[in-house]
This record gives C-alpha cells, sequence and structure tokens, in this order.
C-alpha cells in the first residue's frame, strides 16, 4: 500500500459529496457514467505523475525548474502554482472543515459560544486541532495510517447506506454505461469530473510516491496503488448518487440534508453510517489539502520538504488556523474563494500540458516514457482540462 488513499481522501470531500447529493436528488441515476469517465481521466493524469515521481524521482516543481529553462517562463509558473496550491487551499480548507462539522452536527446538533460578536462554532476548531495534531507530530505513518482508516470507515458508510436504500442493479448499469445527458445536466457532468480531477492532488502525489518507490520495478505497485485509490474514490461518489436518488419526500440542497432525509425511510441507522461518512469526507480533505501546501510552497520556495521542517510546518499551519477560521465563525470572503477558483482553473490545463510534455522526455525518463497511445490519451485528458478551465472561469466571471 502506497499514498492512493491519501489521494481519494484528498479527492472525496465535503464539496464532492455536496456535488453527488444535488446530482443524484436532480438527476437520480442518469449521471452516473460521468463518475466513471472522470475516474478514467484522472488515472491517466495521476499515472503521469506517479511515472514522474517514481522513474525520474522529481516532483512537479522541481521538474519545472529543471526542465523549463527560460527565467521568465518558469518564474511565471512557480507563481501561479504558489498562488493557485497556497491561497487556494486555504479558500478550500473552511470547506473541508464545514464538511465536518456537517457530519457531527447532523448526530450531536450544533455545539457553539458567543465571543468577540461571533457565534464561534465549537466543532470547527476541534476538527482543526485534530488535522493539527496529526501533521505536527511529522510521522508520515501515523497520518498515513490514521488516512487510511478513515478512508476505509468512509467507504462503508457511504457503501451501507446506499445498499439499505435498495437500488435496482438494473438501473445502476444503466446509469453506468448509457451516457444520457438529461436537459440542464452537462453543468453536472463538468462539476463531478471537475471535483475528480484536482491540481493539487497531481503534486501531492508526485511528493508522496518519490518518498516511498525510487526504484523502476516499483512502478507496477505505484499505479496499482493509484487505479485501486482512484476507483475506490469513484465508488464513494456514485454511492452517494445512488443514496440521494432515493430520497423523494424531502428537498435536497446539502449533503446535511441527505442525512436528515434518509431518517423518515429507514431509520437512524442508515443516518448514522450517512453522517460519519460526511464527517470522514471531511476531516480527510481537512489533513490533505494544507499537507499539499506545504509540499507545493516548499518546493516553489526552495525550502527542505520535511514533515518535521518548521517552514514546511509553517505553512500548513497558516492553511488550517485560516480554515479554522472561516469555518468557526462563518465568514465567506467571496474574493478569496473567486480567485482561487481563477488560479485553479488556469493551474490545471497548465500543468496536464507540462506534465505531458515533461512525460516525454528521454533524458528524464529513458524507456518509460509516453508511447503514442499515451501520448493521445494524455493530449485528451489535456482538452478535458481546458475545457473544465474555461467553465470554472466563466462561473467566476458570471458571479461577478
Amino acid at each position: 500500500m502506497g499514498p492512493g488513499p491519501l489521494i481519494a481522501a484528498a479527492f472525496i470531500g465535503p464539496g464532492t459529496i455536496t456535488l453527488c447529493t444535488l446530482v443524484g436528488a436532480q438527476y437520480g441515476l442518469e449521471l452516473i457514467w460521468a463518475i466513471l469517465v472522470a475516474i478514467i481521466a484522472a488515472i491517466v493524469l495521476q499515472g503521469m505523475a506517479v511515472r514522474l515521481g517514481v522513474i525520474g524521482q522529481k516532483s512537479i516543481t522541481q521538474a519545472i525548474k529543471d526542465e523549463i529553462k527560460t527565467p521568465w517562463i518558469q518564474s511565471g509558473l512557480l507563481t501561479l502554482i504558489f498562488l493557485a496550491i497556497m491561497i487556494g487551499n486555504t479558500a478550500y480548507e473552511a470547506g473541508n472543515i464545514s464538511g465536518a462539522v456537517l457530519g457531527l452536527e447532523t448526530l450531536f446538533g450544533k455545539k457553539s459560544l458567543n465571543a468577540f460578536g461571533f457565534e464561534i462554532n465549537l466543532f470547527s476548531i476541534g476538527i482543526g486541532l485534530i488535522a493539527a495534531s496529526l501533521l505536527w507530530t511529522g510521522k508520515y505513518k501515523i497520518i498515513e495510517r490514521s488516512l487510511v482508516v478513515l478512508v476505509i470507515l468512509m467507504s462503508i458508510s457511504f457503501l451501507i447506506t446506499a445498499m439499505v436504500t435498495g437500488p435496482s442493479i438494473k438501473e445502476v448499469l444503466i446509469g453506468v454505461f448509457k451516457f444520457s445527458t438529461p436537459q440542464g445536466s452537462v453543468l453536472s457532468i463538468i462539476g463531478l469530473v471537475g471535483t475528480t480531477i484536482v491540481p493539487y492532488n497531481l503534486f501531492l502525489h508526485t511528493e508522496l510516491v518519490k518518498e516511498k518507490w525510487s526504484n523502476k520495478s516499483d512502478l507496477p505497485f505505484a499505479i496499482k496503488d493509484m487505479v485501486i485509490a482512484l476507483v475506490l474514490g469513484g465508488v464513494i461518489s456514485m454511492s452517494v448518487i445512488i443514496t440521494a436518488a432515493s430520497i423523494q419526500t424531502v428537498s435536497l440542497d446539502s449533503a446535511a440534508d441527505l442525512a436528515l432525509g434518509l431518517e423518515p425511510l429507514f431509520g437512524s441507522f442508515a443516518k448514522y453510517f450517512l453522517s460519519f461518512g460526511l464527517f470522514a469526507a471531511g476531516i480527510t480533505s481537512t489533513i490533505t489539502a494544507p499537507l499539499a501546501a506545504a509540499y507545493v510552497v516548499c518546493g516553489c520556495m526552495g525550502w527542505k520538504v520535511n514533515l518535521k521542517n518548521s517552514k514546511f510546518q509553517r505553512v500548513w499551519g497558516i492553511v488550517i488556523l485560516f480554515g479554522i477560521l472561516f469555518s468557526a465563525t462563518g465568514l465567506k470572503l467571496i474574493f478569496i474563494i473567486q480567485f482561487a477558483q481563477i488560479t485553479n482553473g488556469i493551474l490545471l490545463p497548465i500543468i496536464a500540458a507540462i506534465l505531458l510534455w515533461i512525460l516525454n522526455k528521454t533524458s528524464l525518463l529513458g524507456a518509460s516514457r509516453n508511447n503514442l497511445k499515451q501520448n493521445i490519451l494524455g493530449l485528451f485528458i489535456v482538452l478535458i482540462s481546458v475545457f473544465l478551465s474555461l467553465r470554472s472561469l466563466w462561473s467566476v466571471y458570471q458571479s461577478f
């Protein structure tokens, strides 16, 4: 087992769970195929990141420094990566913490206190401190094992909840392979793909695989680890869609509504499983988002990449601190969120294209460089990422 569960933990966050809930409520099982397409695309892109890490023994930021010789292009790319990942992950961290809070509040109710004119959510502080405590240990094995346990429990939670709803296997299979596009569903399809192909996952994956594996013979293990993790993430997403599609009696606007909506239909049993799944999705992303930010920022700045390095700790500490602040107080800094969406939207196709270019360099990868089939698939993924980027930028433009 490698870092695959951490990658699954990173993209199965509250945002993915919420979107899958809304898709299931609105379109039933008709858009499950979009998850299949998204997972295949993610496997191709993450596979390139894995090969760079294992065979090339380089992170994406290091490869950019070594392979792009034009100073202004190199500096511009590293600046964009720094802004997109650091500010983006800081903005998204509040959502990750709030997602875990939703799972707890569904079971235990709201716990807050009034201070400094704000209503402070105590669950937000507790979840942030749990994430910080795990990262502060500086021991990768402890972090990895904690996330593996949470991902397994999250998977079991969502799978059991989906099975309790008693879906028709025939209808599920039709949803997977029919490739239907109901009226008004295009944006939802783009959203399902966009929440699966996450820019910071590419950086995190190369860093983690090069730390775990260093020989070409390790590549099959790294690829298998990645494929299993992404497929598992896809199954979780499908389970949420199936669960949401089964609820007809209540209006679903969030994953918390999904948990509450199950209670009159199936009793509290399913609600407990779903609430824990939502909590696990939130807290795992709460750990991986600051971890990825620390790896990327240290790589961009040329600092030592080490869990016990003070600068490394400072970066993830800032991400968690602001995440707690925004989540606990309910502050919504729209400008920061929009800026994060813009930078990440621009970053995804650029990094996808750079990965495709680097994976064709014989000087770096030797015989393991891309073949024709891999280049065709890679080019297709780059085009998908351009489409996702344009959609993300358009949505931000419309919000002004």
